[in-house]
């Protein structure tokens, strides 16, 4: 909740009020878009509406349903959503898909608004069929993406069929066979082991391996399996996102894509938007899937990658992050083949403003996918470990609320309560890190964990039960390129946070919070350090912790190694080279902090080595 209120506080509550491309956006009769994909309302709406729900918002609530009502009565006789009735503009699918996500959602919380959203949702339909047979509406962006609208499809043939399930499924078929073929492009034998910007792409696609639309490619499988009943697709996809993260991937949890596939270099970046939607995707692929991979992975992101991109009061944004950051600023040179010199600045949209309105998705979507139930709806499962709480109806009536007590991902301990009418097996995660994990129920003796398959059972009898879990970890190190070593204990990746001087570079003039931000280097950064010194160190919080918790100093846990200086170039003065294999110390011997990665912005996250003894 902690997170969702700076979000609120920060720029994703308040560009209604004043970034244009929300506050006169045209799909609610303004006339301010960034491109023909007509993208920007959209992502904002999906994004909006789980925040204003969850927080309870009454601002943002009221703006998200004249948003939807807007949109859905001005829908066209053709059957046409979207800023592009009564107007000669070209009409392209994709933007429509977040709108989709983002009206489900809104039923989803208000069921009376069923009727309304799904009538036009099928008149949507009827029209995108008729076109896509007609070669209308699908263009690069949306050839990659076509899964956004399966999923629709899927969701309205699974609650709302309206006796319209042979067009539903007709038009699943058209968008899988005349989209971009996934199956390929996630196949060993095509998949990218480099950066991309010197291979050719063998399909002739090169937007396959954009970033933003592989993350969002990886729902595409799982969720045309309904229908192709290929197990072939589930394995494609879950291989798939092994590639992703062996070749491409970051110890903060995401894979790098400066705009395109970008191999394993720490100081080559990764976009928003892609955190963002990986996410969304990881909790798709575990809903279909139940591999414990998909959950450990979208945790790992959302922990460290999501909010190292971000300022720790979430009023500005990075287009590009990197683990390896020593600077944010105008870059020149450059390390990003195909994006601009103002990639890494932290502000309201530097390089591409598609992940000022995108990005507000990362945090309420991961927690409306915190809890699940079984697909025999006997069961609640606690995915996500968090200070969550839910309230469900299961089978046969039975009323459960669940709370859960904790610091994680600041602290080993979680507490849950539960409320049941009747008896039933609640699950609960526990992460592939965990090492000596125990459970103590009703203040009995504390137990060993033994999840199958990553899940705990615990039998709920009805009324109050109350189980305390532990789930301690090892700090552990990641081996990376040139010889250098990440380090993590548990769900946080750790860096050395490296001391900052800010300078405001613009500010929005109708909002001054809205700024972009330089960051430079106060302090040396080129250490190597002895991964045989790493220890741990944990300050219990007196109350709560601090807010907004991801920013420098503010975490209770760091990590502390020994370590030494060393000779490490930069390319200018704006990013820094590979780290050195085997470097030579060139100083005396110091011990270094290092902190949670989401709470730094400046930063050393991939190590040299040496050793101090």
């Amino acid at each position: 909740m902690d997170q969702l209120a700076v979000q609120m506080n920060g720029l994703a509550g308040h560009e209604h009020e004043f970034y244009n491309y929300v506050a006169q956006t045209d799909w609610t009769g303004g006339n301010s878009y960034y491109s023909n994909l007509e993208e920007a309302g959209s992502y904002w709406f999906n994004a909006m509406v789980p925040n204003g729900i969850l927080t309870n918002s009454t601002t943002i609530n009221q703006k998200t349903s004249a948003f939807l009502n807007y949109v859905l009565t001005h829908q066209d006789s053709t059957g046409w959503l979207g800023p592009e009735v009564n107007t000669t503009k070209p009409r392209y699918l994709w933007g429509r898909y977040p709108f989709m996500f983002g009206a489900i959602q809104m039923v989803e919380a208000n069921p009376a608004l069923t009727d309304q959203v799904v009538t036009a949702l099928h008149k949507f339909v009827a029209l995108a069929n008729t076109m896509m047979k007609a070669g209308q509406g699908v263009e690069a962006w949306a050839a990659t993406r076509w899964e956004d609208f399966v999923m629709t499809l899927q969701w309205l043939y699974d609650y709302h069929p309206n006796g319209n399930q042979a067009l539903l499924i007709d038009t699943m078929h058209q968008l899988k066979w005349t989209g971009v073929p996934w199956e390929k492009v996630f196949s060993k034998q095509y998949f990218p082991t480099t950066a991309v910007e010197n291979t050719p792409n063998p399909f002739g696609l090169p937007l396959t391996w954009h970033g933003v639309n592989m993350a969002e490619g990886l729902k595409a499988l799982p969720a045309t399996y309904r229908f192709t009943h290929n197990q072939s697709d589930l394995d494609t996809a879950s291989l798939g996102w092994d590639l992703l993260f062996q070749y491409h991937g970051r110890p903060s949890g995401i894979f790098a894509a400066d705009e395109y596939l970008a191999g394993l270099e720490a100081v080559r970046g990764t976009e928003l938007c892609l955190v963002v939607e990986t996410m969304f995707s990881g909790s798709f692929l575990y809903q279909v899937i139940g591999d414990p991979k998909f959950a450990d992975r979208v945790e790992r992101i959302t922990y460290n990658a999501l909010p190292a991109t971000l300022t720790g009061d979430m009023w500005s944004r990075q287009y590009l992050q990197q683990q390896n950051q020593i600077a944010s600023k105008n870059m020149n040179p450059n390390p990003f083949p195909n994006d601009g010199a103002y990639s890494n600045v932290f502000g309201l949209e530097p390089n591409y403003p598609c992940c000022t309105v995108n990005f507000p998705q990362g945090w309420p979507k991961f927690i409306s996918n915190a809890f699940l139930t079984t697909p025999d709806q006997n069961s609640l499962v606690h995915l996500y470990l968090g200070p969550f709480t839910t309230s469900v109806t299961l089978a046969s009536n039975n009323r459960v609320t669940a709370t859960v007590d904790t610091l994680y991902p600041f602290g080993d301990v979680l507490t849950t309560t539960i409320t049941a009418d009747k008896a039933f097996t609640y699950f609960v995660r526990i992460p592939s890190w965990v090492v000596g994990g125990t459970i103590a129920i009703n203040g009995a003796a504390a137990k060993a964990v033994n999840p199958s398959n990553g899940l705990q059972s615990v039998s709920i009898s009805a009324g109050t039960t109350k189980f305390v879990l532990n789930v301690p970890a090892a700090i552990t190190t990641e081996t990376r390129p040139h010889g250098s070593i990440a380090v993590h204990r548990g769900p946080l990746h750790y860096a050395f946070d490296i001391s900052r001087k800010q300078t405001i570079l613009k500010q929005n003039s109708q909002q001054p919070l809205a700024a972009d931000l330089q960051f430079d280097a106060t302090a040396a950064w080129q250490f190597a350090i002895d991964p045989a010194t790493l220890k741990f160190n944990a300050v219990t919080p007196s109350g709560k912790l601090p807010s907004p918790i991801f920013d420098s100093g503010k975490p209770p846990l760091t990590i502390t190694a020994t370590a030494c200086p060393i000779s490490w170039s930069t390319a200018g003065d704006t990013f820094i080279s590979s780290p050195p294999t085997n470097p030579a110390c060139t100083g005396s011997q110091k011990t270094i902090t290092l902190s949670p990665y989401g709470s730094t912005k400046l930063r050393i996250g991939e190590f040299p080595v040496f050793k101090s003894k």
